[in-house]
């Protein structure tokens, strides 16, 4: 008699009538959007800090680049010293508590005074801040010595050039640095999706083998149901409950951001029309509109689509398989470490291959054999498709990797046949070897 479906369906009403299961999936999406909405609260008020610099300018004509309508920062007010020393001028902005004293000191020719240039103040100031400093004071110190080697300086400006390289492939289909980076990005996010939902329930199915193995529920259930079909309704009926708490992660997560988009008076849509401003007076606002369009043309959503939930199901399958017969093979979460590093390690490589190796060459040697390794393929075919692959290549990799997820079923159902019975003991590879073979 096939118990599979019985079994598919206390696993999953055992998951998600539980009460932690419960808890947390009310309690996730919420601690996300309070951490995303602190993240965004400090970083407002690190951007909105007000800062007041002294300049102490001995050459008396660099410090004008401050004061300059064009080159004024919003949240930084500049004070410009004379006549007073370096001490003088170190104890003024230390008692004013000041964010810092700026020294330029006058040198015989403009490669000395960039080489002598100092910042003094009480703290380590902002790698961010520092780094704006210096390229004022490396326009304006290059603009200098232009003019006294006899250069137009306005001329040397309007003279400069931006070369943008048009990319297009030979039969028409417009391609940019842009859109190669978003379709990577879309490539990354499914990845990186995958690879989270692997650790979070392939986790809960091998803490659930081990819990019942602990309790010795699994001997009156193995009196009655076969291993493999307690391995699959295990392995089926966690994804389900793991997909319902998924979904309604996405639904409470989108109710909240509204509300606390409400409370807090992010105005999401005026940041938008802010932004779309901002691009209309640099007249940049057209060219972006298109290229996003473009982006969005370039990539092929159906077959993303299509490719995530096949890829997404089979890596998950595969993978989860694992888990449990480590589960079976262990009394304790404790001795399961010996056994997870041979699991995350493909994954972690399939990242960082598609991350290093698709955006640079993603029908190259490597991109392409890694998208046929079943413990790779879910990541890195993800991340090809966006950069269109053949067809045969997707249905080859599909074909690899439920094929692969039969046999390691076949592998796992081998270790939780005799592991599940086993108690008091820490299985080294080799007795696990052993199991295989009974």
């Amino acid at each position: 008699m096939n118990h599979l479906p019985l079994i598919i369906k206390r696993e999953y009403l055992t998951k998600v009538r539980n009460k932690s299961f419960i808890i947390m999936t009310f309690l996730s999406p919420l601690i996300m959007i309070g951490l995303f909405t602190l993240i965004f609260y400090l970083t407002q008020l690190n951007n909105n800090k007000e800062r007041t610099v002294s300049i102490l300018d001995e050459t008396g004509t660099i410090s004008q680049i401050f004061t300059e309508e064009t080159e004024k920062d919003a949240n930084t007010t500049y004070n410009i010293l004379s006549g007073i020393s370096l001490e003088d001028a170190k104890k003024q902005v230390e008692t004013a508590e000041e964010y810092g004293l700026l020294h330029i000191r006058k040198m015989a020719s403009t490669e000395e005074i960039a080489k002598h240039i100092k910042f003094y103040s009480e703290d380590s100031p902002s790698v961010t801040f520092i780094s704006r400093l210096e390229r004022k004071l490396s326009k304006k110190l290059t603009d200098e010595a232009l003019v006294k080697n006899g250069v137009n300086v306005d001329l040397v400006k309007t003279s400069k050039m931006s070369v943008d390289i048009g990319q297009e492939t030979f039969t028409g289909e417009r391609t940019s640095k842009l859109i190669n980076y978003s379709k990577l990005g879309f490539g990354l996010a499914a990845g990186y999706l995958l690879f989270m939902f692997i650790i979070i329930y392939g986790n809960m199915i091998m803490r659930s083998v081990i819990e019942e193995k602990t309790n010795r529920i699994i001997e009156v259930i193995i009196s009655s149901v076969k291993p493999v079909q307690l391995l699959m309704g295990k392995i089926i009926g966690t994804s389900l409950a793991g997909i319902t708490q998924f979904l309604m992660w996405v639904v409470l997560g989108g109710i909240m951001m509204l509300v606390f988009s409400l409370v807090f008076g992010v105005d999401v849509a005026g940041m938008q029309a802010e932004q779309q401003q901002a691009l209309l007076e640099q007249g940049a606002d057209l060219d972006m509109q298109m290229q996003i369009s473009e982006v969005f043309n370039s990539l092929p959503l159906a077959n993303l689509i299509t490719a995530f939930f096949i890829f997404f199901i089979g890596g998950y399958l595969l993978y989860s398989s694992l888990y449990a017969a480590i589960g079976a093979a262990v009394d304790n979460e404790t001795d399961t470490q010996q056994f997870m590093m041979p699991i995350i390690m493909p994954l972690i490589l399939a990242v960082y291959v598609g991350g290093f190796t698709v955006l640079e060459d993603p029908h190259g040697t490597v991109a392409t054999v890694f998208s046929f390794i079943p413990f790779t393929s879910p990541v890195v075919m993800l991340m090809r498709i966006p950069f269109g692959v053949p067809l045969w290549q997707q249905l080859l990799s599909v074909v690899i990797l439920y094929i692969s997820f039969s046999g390691t079923v076949w592998f796992a159902s081998k270790i939780y046949r005799v592991g599940i019975l086993m108690y008091g003991k820490k299985p080294s590879y080799k007795e696990i070897f052993k199991w295989l073979k009974y």
